[in-house]
């Protein structure tokens, strides 16, 4: 069933008065989202006329943003890029790792997307494969998929990466695998003393060459003094690193990645009303064991929220490493399955989860069941910019 309410109909009756409201402040991209997210599967972006061959009914589809941070456009890319994982499943336990970063490295990131998010990836990464080289704990080359996610429940910003590791790899000479002890991974404690550190060291380099900028709140860790002073604090406090129980099996890894790798601040499902000054929606409160609750947020607030969330151009927010990094990803794991004695993986992938964003499949009549067939290209009206 198709949400009531979406988040381009909030963009199409509140965004003039965003921009106007905040003209001197919003960038090129959050623009360009807040037009794509309006535009998507309406007349503006152009499409096909359809008749069905039996009984003469006629419809219109219209193409899709295809922008990476809408809700409706995520569907087919996320099916596409499953098959591809499931091709390279090992026949292993998984595990789930998620690394926060606290408020006070989150604030710098906010003023510092592409730097601070390419920094989270690199040191959550080199945590987990250093710890894991580690005879003292595994003692082999590990691999993972690492996924961005900048946003908590109610849309604050929040930003984490989640890790799907497999729970062992080849040892350094390549000629057998090693196991991690059963429904354990790697100890939290240790990883996120290494995380803040490797983490903190990189801030810093980022700080001294002269990738970072800061403004409003924050301009006075521009001044060394203020940032050391910021790194002191981050030193002091405890950072998060939580493990998860590992995956049942395949499906379930699956199920996981196909439910994170491709989903954006909030599901157009989630949204309960929208009025003239206002948006509700629903969100789940974990600090109370997950109970679900309503928020309302007037109209001005969630938009400034969702935007919070947009990556900057080029910014690839799934990433691999170790054996599973896109250079050597076939012979890596051609190596691993050898040392697994499991057979090279041939099936083709079935029942990749989808969420009800996805496109529908408009290959049949609804009326009567008979095949549709394409008799006009509609133009679009306006220029279509997907970046």
């Amino acid at each position: 069933m198709a949400a009531a309410w979406e988040v381009a109909d909030i963009f199409r009756r509140h965004g003039h008065a965003y921009r106007q409201a905040h003209d001197g402040h919003l960038g090129r991209v959050e623009r360009r989202v807040m037009s794509a997210i309006a535009l998507c599967r309406t007349a503006a972006l152009g499409g096909h006329a359809e008749s069905c061959a039996d009984c003469g009914f006629v419809r219109y589809a219209y193409n899709s943003c295809r922008n990476r941070h809408c809700p409706k456009c995520q569907g087919h890319a996320r099916a596409e890029w499953l098959a591809a994982r499931q091709a390279e499943l090992l026949p292993v336990p998984y595990f789930h790792v998620v690394f926060t970063m606290p408020a006070g490295a989150a604030e710098i990131a906010f003023q510092n997307k592409q730097t601070v998010y390419a920094i989270l990836f690199r040191t959550a990464a080199e945590t987990l494969r250093r710890i894991a080289a580690d005879p003292k704990h595994l003692g082999a080359e590990i691999g993972l998929v690492a996924v961005l996610h900048t946003w908590g429940q109610t849309l604050q910003h929040h930003p984490h990466v989640h890790c799907v590791v497999p729970g062992g790899g080849p040892e350094p000479d390549g000629t057998r695998w090693i196991a991690c002890r059963p429904g354990f991974f790697l100890p939290v404690r240790v990883l996120s003393r290494l995380f803040r550190r490797l983490f903190i060291d990189e801030l810093r380099a980022a700080f001294e060459a002269g990738q970072l900028g800061f403004f409003g709140d924050l301009a006075d860790l521009a001044d060394p003094a203020g940032f050391v002073r910021r790194l002191r604090d981050l030193r002091r406090i405890e950072w998060v690193v939580y493990a998860k129980p590992p995956f049942g099996g395949p499906e379930q890894v699956l199920a996981y990645l196909g439910r994170y790798t491709h989903r954006v601040a909030i599901a157009n499902s989630r949204l309960v009303d929208v009025t003239g000054s206002s948006v509700a929606f629903r969100w789940k409160d974990y600090r109370h064991h997950g109970k679900a609750k309503l928020m309302v947020l007037a109209a001005d607030e969630f938009i400034r929220r969702f935007l919070i969330h947009t990556l900057p151009d080029g910014f690839h927010r799934i990433r691999h490493y170790g054996f599973l990094a896109n250079g050597h990803r076939a012979a890596k794991l051609a190596l691993c399955r050898e040392l697994l004695a499991a057979p090279p993986t041939s099936k083709p992938a079935t029942d990749i989860p989808l969420d009800s964003q996805a496109v529908p499949a408009f290959d049949r009549c609804p009326c009567c069941g008979g095949a549709m067939i394409t008799f006009a290209i509609v133009p679009p009206s306006v220029r279509q910019d997907t970046s």
